[in-house]
């Protein structure tokens, strides 16, 4: 049985998008040789054909990108280098939030099998094939037993403070629209033993999170024993070409000690 981490870029929508651009087109020149309506209605139909023509492209190339098993593979090189800042003691307890199909979570349980690890996801419609048991199938698949899944709220985690000897994230917090995403970090930190670790990487730039380089002197003077902000797109996790095209400029990898 093997594992299937699914794509960031899901399918279903490049397949939409591709499907509402050769809509658009056709209709387009369906319109113009009936001589139908408003002539205007042809060149906006085309125009939104071709605008949906370069949306799939750039989805299409993104998808193969992010292929567990295209040739590129970012996914994994991702994961397995936010897995390596996660070191849990001996019956230690992590969270990874936002799980989506389990992959951040089941490479940290396999890093550290002694201890164990809870992956947390709403599981929403606009990622619809990622789910709780999708998650559990990963976790047979790869052999992984010290793993638990569970619905939860990154807003609003259901968890004590200081429930876990690590904390962890990938490319979720950015998604969560209307909020501080500062606060998002720091409800997750909440959740951190003294003396706990954090690896979370996402979009941080500017205009989504604010002063990230004031927010990592904040977690300094709160007592954080260390905290790094680590930029990943200068051939860490990508090159700086492919973070360019791929709208992934600003991801940033912020770690630490509490």
């Amino acid at each position: 049985m093997k594992p299937d981490y699914k794509n960031w870029m899901p399918k279903g929508m490049v397949a939409s998008t591709a499907a509402a651009s050769m809509g658009c087109a056709t209709l387009s020149l369906l319109a113009k040789h009936k001589h139908l309506g408003n002539p205007l209605i042809p060149g906006a139909l085309m125009a939104l054909g071709i605008v949906g023509g370069t949306a799939t492209t750039w989805m299409y190339l993104m998808y193969n990108a992010f292929s567990y098993d295209g040739k590129r593979q970012m996914s994994r090189q991702i994961i397995e280098g936010i897995a390596q800042y996660v070191k849990l003691p001996e019956d230690g307890i992590g969270l990874d939030v936002g799980c989506g199909s389990g992959a951040l979570t089941i490479t940290c349980a396999k890093h550290n099998p002694t201890s164990r690890f809870i992956g947390i996801d709403r599981w929403g419609p606009e990622y619809a094939s990622f789910n709780q048991k999708l998650c559990q199938d990963n976790a047979k698949a790869e052999q992984v037993e010290n793993v638990e899944f569970r619905h939860g709220d990154a807003n609003r985690l259901d968890f004590p403070d200081e429930t876990f000897d690590a904390v962890t994230s990938n490319y979720v917090y950015h998604n969560i629209t209307g909020v501080n995403r500062q606060k998002l970090l720091l409800e997750t930190l909440r959740t951190l033993k003294k003396g706990g670790t954090f690896a979370i990487h996402d979009i941080m730039s500017k205009e989504r999170y604010g002063d990230m380089d004031a927010f990592v002197a904040k977690l300094k003077q709160m007592g954080y024993a260390k905290v790094e902000l680590i930029d990943t797109t200068n051939n860490m996790f990508m090159s700086p070409f492919e973070a360019t095209w791929m709208a992934l400029s600003g991801s940033k990898l912020l770690v630490g000690t509490k």
